[in-house]
């Protein structure tokens, strides 16, 4: 079982209420949003794993179960070109649960009018391997999402 945390800081929202289809509509995979802070912040691993993917403004983790999760910053993010976000870890690195990847800040996202809503996928998932889905309320980063069976 993979327990996935929080990467952020902010408000559980859920995927059905991130403002894009593919998101919204689970396309990518199961799992919950977080509507973050509105200060700069470090999003952090949300399991401990290898990064197999890594850009500005998402990354994917795989745990040693083989479980992906891929956290996203923010919607249509990838049309800032990577402006306002910082790389802290790189491609092929091992990461453990809560160490920082990425600086941004997502007050900076909404202001160059795009959603900073993050939604934290279980890539290649099915919705009933997922528990205690969280999607709603008030969550810390390193606060539990979702886990993985």
């Amino acid at each position: 079982m993979t327990t996935v945390t929080s990467p952020l800081a902010g408000r559980a929202i859920g995927l059905a209420a991130v403002p894009d289809p593919v998101f919204s509509g689970a396309m990518v995979g199961p799992g919950t949003a977080i509507d973050p802070v509105r200060e700069p912040s470090e999003a952090v691993a949300p399991v401990t794993g290898v990064i197999v993917s890594l850009h500005p403004h998402a990354f994917v983790i795989v745990d040693d179960e083989g479980h992906g999760v891929l956290t996203h910053l923010g919607i249509d993010t990838v049309q800032l070109n990577g402006e306002g976000f910082e790389l802290l870890v790189n491609k092929g690195d091992t990461v453990t649960r809560g160490q920082s990847v990425v600086r941004w800040n997502p007050a900076a996202v909404e202001a160059a009018g795009k959603s900073p809503v993050c939604p934290v996928v279980a890539l290649e998932a099915t919705a009933d391997s997922l528990s205690d889905l969280i999607e709603d309320g008030t969550v810390k980063a390193g606060d539990s999402l979702f886990g993985w069976q």
